[in-house]
């Protein structure tokens, strides 16, 4: 290398440039939000942090089942009964996307595509009252 005394320096100082938003934050992303639960809430189809965590992959290998295997029997939970998709079990507890989903969505700067296909209960009601 004809230019190390340059080189050198100058990739320490691009790493640190580059970094510099997460140790000015002290790698702390800021606050969780708080999601509404719904009233009477009592059991969902996973523990607190495992739904949190997992609801994605848990929506698509319900997708796989149902669309692509046709296993549609629903899923019981200490004793309640949960259908298996988005609109049979989230939607029927969540009603509310911007109280709900879209505070952690925001938050981790996630888009999901489930908006392309899927709509909240409310979002139906009034697609009925303008057709």
């Amino acid at each position: 290398m004809y230019n190390k005394r340059t080189i050198i320096p100058g990739l320490i100082i691009f790493v640190l440039i580059l970094t510099a938003p997460i140790w000015y934050n002290r790698l702390n992303a800021g606050a969780m939000p708080k999601v509404e639960l719904p009233k009477g809430y009592k059991q969902c189809v996973l523990p607190l942090q495992e739904i949190r965590d997992k609801h994605m992959q848990l929506l698509l290998r319900w997708r796989d089942e149902v669309i692509r295997k046709d296993e549609r029997q629903p899923i019981t939970v200490d004793g309640q009964v949960f259908g298996k998709g988005l609109q049979l079990a989230c939607l029927k507890c969540h009603p509310s996307q911007q109280n709900f989903c879209e505070k952690c969505h925001t938050y981790a700067d996630v888009k999901p595509y489930c908006w392309e296909c899927h709509f909240f209960p409310s979002q139906a009601a009034s697609m009925k009252e303008t057709h």
